[in-house]
């Protein structure tokens, strides 16, 4: 039922498999352990060696065969901080040498709500004022409001700003102004089911988005170009001055 949660906390799949069952059915010899997770025994010894190594299982040695138990779960959040605070002593290392290595110019994308967390975490790392064509407040979709709060409360504490020129089929719509940002309103006849977002030195691209909300496979092309992105926030300037901030 677990199994692919903890997966994706760093167990493999038999390892995953093996702790719940334990949890399940509590002090347990390997034969019956393998029946009910559905591991074949030889595999079950070299699953239950790493959880024991790992802290998630202990041995209880007996005369004839030894039995196994789960370690309470609990367990497996002391091991994710402890993952965390290895991470993050040498994350300042990690960030230099990406930095340290030459993009003049490239072009990826993004892909569904992973991508959109990657968008977000570019907009707080570079710390730049984000200025929108097309705006359609895809980010105060449903599907991100558990990262909305805490990317809201970055832009605060980092002073970024959002310029949006919206769409006219945002006004008048709640979603005006969600991320305190200065707005202004393209006319009607120029709306499209595209957005542009100009973040320092890249472009970035949205297509199959709505009001409010985005396709679930979205997929966004970033471009990474001082020079175009240059004449992309040219472009924006003057849009905005023709445009009129609107209620």
């Amino acid at each position: 039922m677990y199994t692919s949660i903890l997966q994706d906390i760093g167990l493999a799949k038999n390892e995953a498999r093996i702790y719940e069952t334990l949890l399940e059915l509590g002090e347990s010899p390997v034969g019956k352990i393998a029946a009910i997770s559905k591991v074949h025994r030889r595999n079950v010894y070299d699953s239950l060696k790493r959880l024991v190594e790992k802290g998630l299982v202990f041995e209880i040695i007996q005369s004839t065969e030894s039995h196994y138990s789960a370690v309470e779960p609990h367990k497996l959040l002391e091991i994710l901080e402890e993952k965390q605070r290895s991470l993050s002593k040498i994350l300042p290392e990690l960030e230099t040498l990406h930095s340290s290595k030459p993009r003049p110019q490239e072009v990826y994308i993004y892909r569904g709500i992973e991508g959109w967390k990657n968008y977000l975490r570019d907009v707080i790392r570079i710390g730049k004022d984000v200025f929108v064509i097309g705006a359609k407040a895809q980010l105060n979709s449903r599907r991100l409001r558990s990262s909305l709060q805490l990317f809201k409360q970055d832009l605060k504490r980092n002073n970024i700003h959002f310029h949006a020129l919206y769409d006219a089929s945002v006004q008048g719509t709640e979603h005006v102004g969600f991320l305190d940002e200065d707005y202004r309103f393209l006319p009607k006849k120029y709306n499209t089911p595209c957005t542009i977002a100009i973040l320092s030195d890249r472009i970035i691209e949205f297509s199959g988005i709505t009001v409010g909300d985005f396709k679930e496979d979205v997929a966004f092309t970033v471009i990474v170009n001082q020079e175009i992105a240059d004449a992309h926030r040219s472009w924006f300037q003057f849009m905005w001055d023709k445009c009129s901030k609107q209620k």
